[in-house]
C-alpha cells in the first residue's frame, strides 16, 4: 500500500478465548504501543487493534464491542463458534491481509513483551518480511513446561519440520507474506512450521515473557498435547518412516529368535515356560496398536482435508468490512 505519509498501516492480531480477566488490562497497552510507534513515524496514524474473539463463553465479545465503541483504533471480528487458537489467529490474519502493509500477532495475555513490536518494525524496513518473536529464556515456565517444550522443538527439526526454537505465535508478516499465506489451505494449522515454509527474508527479535497479567491459562497439558501432535502430523510424515525403520528391526529380530529357537531344539537346550512368549507377544502387539495409530493420525488428517470445510466462519464484526478485494466471503477457504 502506497501512503502518503509513507508510513505502513500495521495491525496488531490477537486471538482472545475466554479473556474477560485479561482484555481491559492489554488493551490500552497495545494502543499505547501504537500511538508510541506513530509519534516516533514508524507506522501509520491509520493502524488498528483487531481482536478475533474465538467464540468465547464468558462476556469477552461484549467487552471488545464497548473498547470498539470507545476507539475507533480497536476493531473485532467474531467466530461464531470456538475453533480454536490457530484457525482464529488464521482468520485476523486473512481479515486484515488487503488493509495493511504489516500484522503482528500477539496473545492476549500480556506474557510478550509489547515493546519488542518497535524492534520487529525496524527489522521490516531493513527488508525483512517476516520477523519472529524467540524468548530468550523460560524462567517463568514450570521445570516439566521448560522441559517437556525445549525437547517438543528439537523433536520436530529432528523429524524434518522447519520450526523456529523457541518461537510461538508472536510474529510480524508484512503483506506479501499474508498473501503467500491464503494460497495455503491446510485444515489441521500449525502456522509456527507453516510460516517458515512460505520464504522469503526473516530474522528473529529476541525478548523475555512474562507473568500473565491477569486470567489463568487456556492451554492446559492436554491441549499442549494436541498441539504438539497437530504440528508433528502436519509437518512431517517421518513418524510413517519410523514405524517401517523400526517394523524391519522387529522383523529380523523375530527371525534371530526363529533360528535360535531351531537351534535350541536341535540340541535339546529349549525351556519350556510360557512367560517369555507372552512377554514377546504383549511387547509386539503394543507396536502394532501403537503403529496403528499413528497410521490413523494421518487417515484421519487426510479425511479432514478432503472435507475441505471452512477453517473460520465470521459471525460478528464490530465494524462494516465491505467486500475484500480478493472477493473472499465470510468463511475462510
Amino acid at each position: 500500500m502506497n501512503r502518503k505519509d509513507g508510513l505502513p498501516v500495521l495491525w496488531i492480531v490477537i486471538p482472545c478465548y475466554n479473556e474477560e480477566a485479561v482484555l481491559k488490562i492489554t488493551a490500552p497497552m497495545f494502543i499505547r504501543e501504537i500511538e508510541t510507534l506513530v509519534a516516533k513515524n514508524k507506522v501509520s496514524p491509520e493502524s488498528r487493534v483487531l481482536f478475533v474473539n474465538d467464540g468465547s463463553t464468558d462476556t469477552t465479545w461484549d467487552i471488545i464491542c464497548t473498547l470498539a465503541r470507545e476507539d475507533e483504533r480497536i476493531l473485532g471480528i467474531s467466530q461464531s463458534r470456538n475453533r480454536g487458537h490457530q484457525n482464529a489467529l488464521l482468520a485476523g490474519l486473512m481479515e486484515c491481509r488487503e488493509r495493511c502493509d504489516i500484522s503482528i500477532s500477539i496473545d492476549c495475555d500480556g506474557q510478550d513483551d509489547i515493546s519488542a513490536m518497535e524492534e520487529m518494525v525496524d527489522a521490516w524496513r531493513d527488508g525483512n518480511e517476516i520477523v519472529y518473536g524467540i524468548r530468550d529464556d523460560r524462567r517463568t515456565d514450570s521445570v516439566f513446561k521448560r522441559f517437556t517444550a525445549e525437547t517438543y522443538y528439537k523433536l520436530l527439526n529432528l523429524l524434518g519440520a522447519e520450526i523456529v526454537y523457541n518461537h510461538a505465535d508472536y510474529r510480524l508478516l508484512s503483506s506479501r507474506v499474508l498473501r503467500a499465506l491464503a494460497d495455503y489451505h491446510e485444515v489441521n494449522l500449525f502456522l509456527r512450521g507453516l510460516i517458515p515454509m512460505i520464504g522469503f527474508k526473516s530474522t528473529g527479535v529476541y525478548y523475555k515473557r512474562e507473568e500473565r497479567l491477569a486470567g489463568k491459562s487456556h492451554y492446559p497439558l492436554r491441549k499442549m498435547l494436541h498441539l504438539s501432535f497437530d504440528g508433528i502430523t502436519s509437518l512431517s510424515v517421518k513418524p510413517t518412516s519410523i514405524i517401517i525403520g523400526f517394523g524391519f528391526f522387529v522383523c529380523f529380530i523375530g527371525v534371530i529368535g526363529m533360528i535360535w529357537a531351531f537351534v535350541s531344539a536341535l540340541t535339546g537346550n529349549t525351556v519350556p515356560g510360557w512367560a517369555s512368549i507372552v512377554c514377546i507377544m504383549l511387547f509386539l502387539g503394543g507396536i502394532q496398536l501403537l503403529s496403528l495409530g499413528v497410521v490413523g493420525m494421518y487417515i484421519g488428517k487426510i479425511y479432514l482435508e478432503t472435507k475441505a470445510r471452512p477453517r473460520y466462519i465470521i459471525s460478528e464484526r464490530t465494524y462494516d468490512a465491505g467486500q475484500s478485494s480478493s472477493g473472499r466471503g465470510e468463511a475462510g477457504e
